[in-house]
């Protein structure tokens, strides 16, 4: 007997009591579910929470690996130094030393992130007597790429805990949330331990433990130099491939871009707030820029660096591009309507970039622009449709009249 067969059986065995939430999400996370619908009134289709999931998780996929081989690479980097010669097939990167120190330290953040955060699934799923939601595989695997590389995994087990628990299962589960899970937990971490969360110490493996010592690694990233008016050591190139210092999945905005085109193809991401939201970033950026054309802004001055950024640079340095893929587009926590949809990625971008500009001790403001906009969400899609109701009043009067 197969182990479908074998699964089936013990789950008509766990049929009714405690504990059958917890099985049937082993059961159907393996298999389909054995239920179909009925009737005329059902949309049959092949998608559904789980596949939509699976398809973001596949999208995350390439940013993870790179995200480790970055991780190694950046640490020998700093040791080394930086090779002369980089690009995006260079040996120097893809090579097995610099995969296997990432995979050690990356891989524990992704087992704690899946690990907490399903358990607190689970948990409430028995405890309030329903089915386990899908809602987490994506943020299990969202946490460990926007978080710094050596985290504490029990600061990031609390993070998830609170994340989970404050800003999903109050508002009653998947579904249900204002606010984007995983950049809650994100949230948590920047105000509860802001020192693990920014710095030149925090981006780069072992530069914490190597602080101080004569061959201490100093990890600044792009948006650091800039917000402290000094030198950047990267080509665009290296920007637009990667090989910079950051979070663990946002550095490589090539595969970020790829990640954008599949999931606009499978139309799981909405492709108008994330242009929307690069729209919007870019004419902050354009604002910035005449300002200093201006004159209204010197050079050596405290905003000067990020404000003298070329408009458009701000699409590959920092998280921008990385959260209008992934972040804004949750569509749980953003608007719905499509109008909406063009207010609510616009304002993201503007609100980024302005918070980036004007905040040069942390000099990055993606997750709360985006956490303030899932705030609004609501309210923008509620003036969308009561305008659309006034102009159908209006054509209404007209014909009557």
């Amino acid at each position: 007997m197969g182990l479908k067969e074998n699964l089936h059986k013990l789950k008509m065995k766990y049929e009714g009591k405690k504990m059958a939430p917890a099985f049937n999400a082993l059961h159907t996370f393996l298999y389909l579910p054995n239920m179909i619908t009925k009737g005329g009134t059902h949309i049959k289709a092949a998608d559904d929470l789980k596949r939509t999931m699976n398809t973001v998780i596949l999208a995350l996929v390439p940013c993870l690996i790179f995200g480790m081989f970055n991780a190694g690479f950046q640490h020998y980097a700093a040791i080394n130094g930086m090779p002369e010669d980089m690009s995006f097939f260079s040996t120097a990167f893809w090579n097995m030393d610099n995969f296997l120190l990432g995979l050690v330290t990356v891989l524990p953040l992704v087992i704690v992130s899946y690990g907490v955060g399903l358990a607190i699934e689970f948990l409430f799923a028995v405890i309030k007597g329903h089915e386990v939601e899908e809602g987490y595989l994506v943020t299990g695997m969202l946490v460990p790429l926007i978080v710094p590389i050596d985290i504490p995994l029990w600061m990031l087990a609390v993070a998830v805990a609170f994340g989970v628990v404050i800003g999903k299962e109050v508002f009653g589960g998947t579904g249900m949330n204002i606010l984007n899970p995983a950049l809650t937990i994100r949230a948590f971490l920047f105000f509860a331990y802001p020192t693990w969360m920014s710095g030149d110490k925090v981006w780069v493996h072992e530069a914490v433990e190597r602080a101080g010592t004569p061959d201490a690694i100093s990890g600044e990233t792009i948006l650091g130099s800039y917000a402290q008016n000094s030198d950047v050591m990267y080509s665009l190139q290296d920007m637009f491939f990667g090989f910079i210092p950051g979070s663990v999945g946002e550095t490589s905005k090539l595969l970020i871009v790829i990640g954008a085109l599949f999931l606009i193809f499978t139309k799981v991401g909405s492709w108008r707030i994330i242009l929307s939201t690069l729209i919007g970033a870019l004419v902050m950026g354009l604002i910035f820029n005449g300002v200093v054309d201006a004159g209204w802004i010197q050079e050596g001055s405290k905003f000067y660096g990020l404000m003298s950024v070329p408009f458009w640079q701000h699409l590959i340095i920092g998280s921008i591009l990385f959260g209008a893929v992934y972040m804004a587009t949750d569509p749980v926590s953003a608007a719905q309507t499509n109008k909406g949809k063009w207010i609510y990625g616009f304002l993201i971008g503007f609100i980024s970039i302005l918070i980036r500009v004007f905040n040069p001790a942390y000099p990055e403001g993606v997750f709360l622009a985006i956490l303030l906009m899932n705030v609004f969400a609501p309210t923008i899609d509620h003036y969308v449709i009561q305008g659309n109701i006034n102009k159908r009043k209006k054509r209404l009067k007209v014909k009557t009249a």
